[in-house]
C-alpha cells in the first residue's frame, strides 16, 4: 500500500511541472519548479542510498519525533533546511523535471527488490529501512505538494 500510495504521489507532482515558474513569495520563497526539484532529488538520493546500503548494518533507532511525525502524517512547514545535496539549482528546466521524473518513476519500481534492512539515515529521524522509506517519501513529496497547492490559491 504505500508504494501505491508514493505512485499516486508522484503523479501529483508530476501534474505540477506544467506550473513550475509560477512564484508566490507569500506562501514560499521558492517557486514551484523548486519544489518539484527537490522533492525529486530526494526521492532518487534516498532510493539510490538504500540501493547502496548493506542491510547488515542497519540499526533500528528510528527516532520518537519521526514516529511522531509518522503517526500525524505531516512535516511542519519552515521547520528544517534541506541539505546541500537535495538542494535544486539556480535555474530549473522542465526537461531537468521531467527527466528526474523518469528516473524516480524508475527508481520507485526498484524498491520491492532491495533487502527489508536496506537503508538511508536521516538526519533527524535516525536510520529509514525499507518498510518505513515509502511512507516517508510521500510525507515528505506531500508536504511541498501542499505548499505547490498554497502557492497556486494565492
Amino acid at each position: 500500500m504505500p508504494l501505491k500510495k508514493l505512485n499516486t504521489t508522484l503523479s501529483t507532482l508530476e501534474s505540477h511541472i506544467e506550473n513550475h515558474t509560477v512564484l508566490n513569495a507569500e506562501v514560499s520563497k521558492s517557486n514551484i519548479g523548486w519544489h518539484i526539484d527537490h522533492s525529486l532529488k530526494v526521492i532518487n538520493n534516498v532510493i539510490i542510498a538504500l540501493q547502496k546500503s548493506d542491510p547488515e548494518s542497519f540499526k533500528n533507532n528510528f527516532s520518537f519525533l519521526g514516529k511522531i511525525f509518522f503517526t500525524l502524517g505531516f512535516f511542519p512547514r519552515g521547520k528544517a533546511k534541506a541539505p546541500e545535496y537535495v538542494q535544486p539549482p539556480e535555474v530549473i528546466l522542465k526537461e531537468d523535471l521531467i527527466s528526474q521524473l523518469q528516473q524516480a518513476k524508475t527508481n520507485i519500481n526498484s524498491i520491492a527488490n532491495l533487502d527489508k534492512n536496506a537503508y538511508f539515515k536521516h538526519p533527524i529521524f535516525g536510520y529509514i529501512n525499507k518498510k518505513r522509506v515509502a511512507t516517508f517519501l510521500a510525507l515528505h513529496t506531500n508536504h511541498h505538494l501542499k505548499i505547490m497547492e498554497d502557492i497556486l490559491k494565492k
